[in-house]
């Protein structure tokens, strides 16, 4: 049996071209959020950190990215007393802004609106 540890330690990255794409949880707000960061120059610059999750009253943990050009998907789990959920957001313009949370344990889309950098 193989068996995923995540260690929370850890900013997963990937490359795709040009462009760097980086995710990592912070807890500066008491719960873990997914933040996310892009250089599209190589990694000489980097833009301002984007809140993925934006969930005050859940944890966010494990999370994990991947990219093809322009197209990015971060996924992660929302924990909360009573739930755990896996979750992915969605850009199709190299991380500048981001779709609608999908909740990828049930049928459809959950939520509205874009995410835009803090």
């Amino acid at each position: 049996m193989l068996i995923f540890y995540h260690d929370p330690r850890k900013a997963p990255a990937v490359i795709s071209e040009n462009n760097i794409y980086v995710v990592w949880t912070s807890n500066n707000t008491g719960t873990n959020e997914v933040m996310f960061r892009v250089s599209n120059d190589s990694g000489k610059t980097f833009s301002d950190k984007i809140n993925l999750s934006n969930s005050p009253s859940s944890d966010s943990t494990r999370v994990e990215i991947a990219a093809d050009a322009g197209r990015i998907i971060v996924t992660w789990w929302e924990r909360s007393d009573t739930d755990e959920t896996p979750v992915a957001r969605v850009s199709d313009d190299f991380g500048k802004t981001f779709g609608p949370l999908i909740k990828l344990g049930v049928n459809g889309q959950i939520g509205t609106g874009e995410v835009k950098p803090l």
